[in-house]
């Protein structure tokens, strides 16, 4: 945590969220939340609503490991120009648009279909959607990283997380919304057409300067070995060799390089840090399907008002790190991520309850003294309330640790390989947990969903731990901007 003496005013927290690459992030940050959901659990509400098994709906979620061995391409986003694409838009903004024309294809083609007797053509499009996702994410990652100082990191992160979850309400609540009144295919058209506010952002914004590639090769130790030593070598030999290097295994020596015997502890932090909320994912919207909430309820509480929970969450995050440092944040978040899966155990034993189908003004009459409040929760039945009050600690919680993970991750990062480090550290955060989700279905089906979440819940306590061992390290987790 900074000194007080040093620690910046509130105000001066605040105005950060008006730099104009701040406010750019969003619109990416919709962007990038617009294809999650399409292809996570609206995808595996539509295939419930369409009578899939419920052990098949849990393997749909492996298409989401896509996001996290992203990693294996990056290094080819980091460097490779696409034709045309590059010399016009620059490296980062030429990949976050092929990833966008990616997203609206594979939407497009899920439109055309229906689930019953075509899983097999749906997984393929998800597939594409979810490969042009993730393209498009290690792009913006390394924008993000490179459009601004270390100072507007967390603000950035915090705002990105706003409009992440803008797209995830457009991809939640809005599909649903549409599907409800329209249908399936309709409502991943519509999808398709949003994929456009980010199209518009990458044609509208300037990229960030970068030194060129055959700059940042020459100045490693190991490519200018490579060099000297291989003059014998025919030219294209030569070049492709010191492009691996230089693109592939320069930005994990470099990451080993800084971090010494520590880098190992930092990479099992990331890998279970948010292994809590992501094995429980894949279960939580059949839960609600199962419990007989309608599509409007569904999309309503963990759409609109999650969103707003969220967007409070990553706010409160993006303020309190500027304040306090990331370190007691970091604890803070793995806590009450872990917590707060204990309230979908409880969702789960008493949702489905006969009591539910009262009103909170027949259990409780004196709330009719108590106007507007009473006229306001007359209609809302204990069930619902059950479901608001689990949306609400869960995506509170979810949305400051995303923030404050994001801002911890940026700041391990080289500024020299943005778009490989950082693959690397979200593809490890994110592959654990959503490998294990993919057995949540068989979990359920065999032990139900209150041992599932419980189990889920438990799984974040390592993390805990850890943080509270790496916060002993204040070089680290005061966040010191990499050369």
């Amino acid at each position: 945590m900074p000194p007080s003496s040093t620690r910046p005013s509130w105000r001066s927290a605040l105005k950060v969220y008006f730099r104009a690459p701040v406010i750019t992030m969003l619109f990416l940050g919709f962007s990038a939340g617009l294809p999650f959901l399409l292809v996570f659990s609206t995808l595996t509400t539509w295939l419930r609503t369409s009578g899939v098994d419920i052990a098949a709906i849990g393997f749909f979620s492996w298409i989401g490991l896509l996001y996290s061995i992203k990693f294996f391409w990056a290094p080819v986003i980091d460097n490779l120009k696409l034709p045309l694409l590059t010399r016009l838009l620059g490296q980062r903004r030429s990949w976050m648009l092929t990833g966008q024309l990616l997203i609206a294809g594979g939407l497009f083609g899920l439109s055309t279909l229906t689930p019953a007797g075509n899983l097999s053509t749906v997984a393929l499009f998800a597939l594409m959607v979810a490969f042009g996702s993730a393209t498009q994410d290690i792009a913006i990652d390394a924008f993000r990283i490179e459009s601004a100082h270390e100072n507007l990191q967390a603000a950035m992160a915090s705002i990105y997380i706003v409009g992440y979850r803008g797209g995830l309400i457009m991809a939640g609540a809005g599909a649903l919304y549409i599907a409800d009144s329209s249908g399936w295919q309709l409502a991943y058209l519509t999808m398709a057409a949003c994929v456009g506010v980010g199209i518009i952002t990458v044609l509208l914004r300037p990229e960030p300067t970068r030194a060129s590639q055959a700059v940042r090769l020459l100045n490693e130790p190991l490519v200018r070995h490579y060099l000297r030593t291989s003059r014998h070598h025919p030219r294209w030999r030569r070049r492709l060799g010191a492009w691996f290097l230089g693109a592939v295994a320069c930005p994990f020596i470099d990451f080993f390089t800084r971090y010494g015997t520590k880098a190992l502890a930092i990479l099992v932090f990331i890998a279970i840090y948010r292994i809590s909320d992501l094995a429980m994912a894949s279960m939580a919207y059949p839960l609600y399907v199962d419990l007989g909430y309608s599509l409007d309820t569904i999309a309503s509480i963990t759409k609109v008002f999650g969103l707003l929970m969220t967007l409070a969450g990553g706010l409160i995050g993006g303020v309190l790190v500027a304040r306090y440092g990331i370190a007691p944040l970091l604890i803070a978040g793995a806590a009450a991520t872990a917590l707060t899966n204990l309230a979908f155990a409880f969702l789960a034993q008493v949702g489905g309850a006969d009591w539910t189908a009262l009103s909170l003004g027949q259990l409780v009459p004196e709330l009719t003294a108590w106007p507007p409040l009473g006229e306001a929760l007359l209609g809302v039945t204990p069930k619902t309330l059950l479901l608001i009050m689990t949306i609400t600690g869960d995506n509170l919680s979810n949305g400051l640790a995303s923030a404050v993970f994001i801002a911890f991750l940026s700041s391990l990062t080289s500024r020299a390989y943005t778009a490989t480090q950082y693959a690397l550290f979200s593809s490890l955060m994110t592959l654990p947990g959503k490998f294990l989700s993919g057995f949540g279905g068989l979990v359920v089906a065999s032990h139900g969903y209150i041992s599932f979440f419980i189990v889920a819940s438990l799984m974040g306590i390592p993390a805990v731990l850890m943080a509270i061992w790496l916060r002993r390290d204040r070089e680290l987790l005061g966040m010191p901007q990499p050369s």
